[in-house]
């Protein structure tokens, strides 16, 4: 097998631009401005590089490295953007999500599947069970997020509730850094050792680049809230005196 072949995932395929002819169709009653819209085929185009391009090949195949980039993009930064692009005029009319609940099923989802046994399966059942491994990360990721984009959630709130989900998710990666041997056996059986990394520096350059992407997305979010967190205060405080 080619690692730089294209996997041209049918579901990925099919799903990316049903989706986005459903968005279209959408955003003719609920208009959105050109931001959102943006966010919505950022998020696609996401969806589309960790599924069809050699980076789904190199993930399945070949480097537990790209497979956990390619997690932490369907579970953390294409469900943010996709909740971006939803208009708050559809976002009113759709069930709430509360905050904590979400949460938690996001980091539970996180941390099972990441689970030594279950992540090995998944990699062998690729049709089947690791289908459903994505659909879940992306599922929850977008509950996770809905909260601090569309929630009545403070500023204040929703900088500790963006900060949480980094200190939820952040263990996985660290261990992986730290841990001695590989965790996961599928990729001891690589087709071949890619770029010439043994399977333990390929789980260390895992855990360290899993926890940077991480920490990408969730900071830039917290830095954000935190900011408008003082902002609100300091106009208060002008309001007041």
């Amino acid at each position: 097998m080619d690692p730089y072949s294209w996997s041209w995932n049918p579901e990925a395929l099919a799903l990316v631009p049903a989706l986005t002819i459903g968005y279209l169709w959408t955003i003719r009653r609920h208009p959105a401005p050109r931001w959102r819209i943006a966010c919505w085929f950022a998020s696609m185009a996401l969806i589309w590089a960790v599924s069809i391009t050699p980076i789904d090949t190199i993930s399945l195949h070949y480097l537990l490295s790209v497979h956990l980039i390619q997690n932490v993009v369907l579970a953390e930064w294409a469900p943010l953007l996709f909740v971006l692009a939803i208009p708050p005029s559809l976002a009113k009319g759709l069930p709430r999500v509360p905050a904590i609940p979400a949460l938690l099923l996001w980091a539970v989802n996180y941390g099972v599947w990441h689970l030594p046994w279950l992540y090995d399966t998944a990699l062998r059942h690729q049709h089947t069970l690791l289908h459903l491994e994505h659909a879940m990360y992306f599922t929850t990721g977008v509950l996770l997020w809905w909260p601090v984009v569309h929630g009545s959630l403070s500023s204040g709130a929703k900088s500790a509730y963006v900060f949480a989900a980094f200190l939820l998710a952040s263990p996985i990666g660290l261990m992986m850094a730290l841990v001695p041997d590989p965790i996961y056996d599928f990729y001891l059986d690589a087709p071949q050792r890619l770029w010439g990394l043994s399977p333990i520096l390929d789980q260390e350059i895992a855990g360290v680049a899993m926890a940077a992407a991480e920490a990408i997305v969730f900071f830039a979010a917290f830095a954000y809230f935190f900011a408008r967190f003082f902002a609100e205060q300091d106009a208060v405080q002008d309001d007041a005196a």
